[in-house]
């Protein structure tokens, strides 16, 4: 079941994609579950800290969400749902 703030299958198999893991370093959270925990966060403009624990951590999605702020993912992506 996908709950309103977060992405459907059908979605996610065009933004997918277009957050390619890291080749380096230690193993990264699930990135549609970040990705919903951003949308979260974004749609109901709650504390970062209040993030439900279904996304995982508030700081590990908060952080995803500045990296790739600070890289143009996030643009990038945004560009391409447009």
């Amino acid at each position: 079941m996908v709950r309103r703030h977060e992405v459907t299958d059908q979605a996610w198999a065009v933004i997918g994609p277009l957050l390619v893991p890291p080749r380096m370093g230690r193993p990264v959270r699930d990135r549609r579950q970040v990705l919903d925990g951003i949308l979260w966060k974004l749609s109901t403009g709650a504390a970062w800290r209040d993030l439900p624990e279904r996304y995982g951590p508030w700081k590990t999605v908060y952080e995803r969400f500045r990296r790739w702020s600070a890289d143009g993912t996030w643009d990038r992506l945004l560009a391409h749902v447009q």
